[in-house]
Order: structure tokens, then sequence, then C-alpha cells
């Protein structure tokens, strides 16, 4: 009986030391990241949006409303998306914290044919995001993205 109080409380102390895991900044913006991706598979708006700043601004020109018009298109005119995250480099300073990363983002269409089973490319796209903490969590600030060199073969 002894041996197994001793093992329990072994099992107890190891799951309290391992639980005692803070998470830090920089989980918490992977987490913001694939948030939004998860967000993007499910087509949902609304939880992409909360983890972007009512201050976001790009350099494609693009403002919180308009972020919010450019998933609207998407998901009207492509009716499954999926996003795959690809080489997620993230860096954190102070209340400041840039994620880098691929996406492939790829979708089905509903034309009947047995090639829906297939999904078409969407692209891969490089993506260079900056999040800034407003209050204790992080939301995107601000997005610059292009498509993979990859994917540029033919055009000059």
């Amino acid at each position: 009986m002894r041996r197994v109080v001793t093992i329990f409380l072994i099992f107890v102390i190891a799951m309290t030391v391992l639980g005692c895991h803070k998470e830090t900044d920089q989980d918490k913006v992977k987490k913001v990241i694939t948030d939004i991706q998860t967000a993007g598979d499910e087509k949902d708006i609304k939880k992409i949006m909360s983890n972007i700043s009512k201050t976001y601004s790009d350099p494609q020109g693009f403002n919180y409303e308009g972020i919010k018009g450019l998933l609207l298109g998407y998901f009207f005119r492509y009716p499954k998306i999926s996003v795959y995250i690809n080489s997620l480099t993230i860096s954190v300073e102070n209340k400041s914290a840039r994620a880098v990363f691929q996406a492939i983002l790829t979708s089905g269409e509903k034309t009947g044919s047995v090639t829906d089973v297939i999904p078409q490319s969407l692209g891969v796209w490089d993506f260079d995001v900056t999040l800034k903490k407003e209050s204790s969590d992080w939301k995107v600030t601000s997005a610059k993205w292009e498509q993979a060199e990859m994917m540029k073969t033919g055009n000059n």
C-alpha cells in the first residue's frame, strides 16, 4: 500500500510541475496565427476578426473593414477553403511581435463533378504579419503578403 501511495505522490508532483508551464508571448502569438488558420478553414469571419486590431492597416491599403470585406469575398467565391501553414517563425520584442510564414490555400468547388474531391490550389503565399499586445491579447495590426516565388514561374 505504501508503494502505491509513493507512486501516486510522485505522479501528482510530476503533473504539478509539468502543468506549471507558463504560456510565453511567443506561444500566444502562435495561437493567434493558428486560431486565424482554423477560423479560415471554418469560414468563421467573426473569429478571424476577433484576432485583428481595430487599428489594422497594411501596405496593400486594407484597414480593418477592408480585410473583413476581402474575407467575405473569398468565402463567397470559394465554398471550401483550407489553409495550411508552413515554416512559421515568430519573434517577440516587448509589446510587438512578428510572424513570418508560408500559407498554402486550397479550395474545393461544388460542380457536381468527380473532380470536386481534388482540391484546387488558390496559391502559396508568403506572409509577414505584425502583431501588438492590446491589453493582454495579441492582435494583428498589419500583414504583408505576396505570392510565393515558387508560384511565379512564367510571370515576368
